[in-house]
């Protein structure tokens, strides 16, 4: 139950924005200046810092941004890892998946494969308190649903 002091110093919130940016190339061109310059935020500012924050990432690797915007001009915003659709096609070096799920094999990854995209994947913010082997799950069945076999070892 929340106290009457955090009731008091929570801050009116104006919108929640998501967007997708690629890492270490937030401008305040689109997408990113119409979304927050309607909400007169300031665009220098979460350029500079989701720049700095996405820096470790490869460039033009699409970021998941989440971004608060209060009612006093300021914001908060968490930056997720890539999808993992995004992660499976890069691993397997595929444009996009199979048209046909289930007929046609698009490509083939190792168990190795998707255990680094899990590894990756857990310190998202929704996935830091699951296990391993059930984000490897998740990976799985959406690899299955691209196309992509997934197989023990490559023959």
């Amino acid at each position: 139950m929340t106290t009457l002091k955090e009731i008091l110093t929570r801050r009116p919130v104006a919108a929640t924005i998501r967007l997708t940016v690629p890492a270490g190339g937030a401008r305040p061109a689109p997408p990113v200046g119409p979304a927050l310059g309607q909400y007169r935020l300031n665009l220098m500012a979460f350029c500079k810092d989701f720049n700095a924050r996405t820096q470790k990432y490869k460039p033009d690797t699409p970021m998941s941004v989440t971004i608060t915007a209060f009612k006093d001009n300021t914001f908060e915003f968490t930056v997720k890892s890539p999808s993992v659709t995004w992660y499976l096609k890069k691993a397997a070096g595929i444009e996009s998946g199979s048209g046909r799920t289930g007929h046609v094999v698009a490509s083939t990854l190792t168990l190795k494969h998707i255990y680094e995209i899990a590894k990756v994947k857990q310190s998202d913010p929704f996935c830091q308190y699951m296990s391993l082997e059930a984000i490897s799950k998740s990976i799985m069945g959406t690899a299955n649903t691209m196309g992509i076999k997934v197989v023990k070892e490559l023959e």
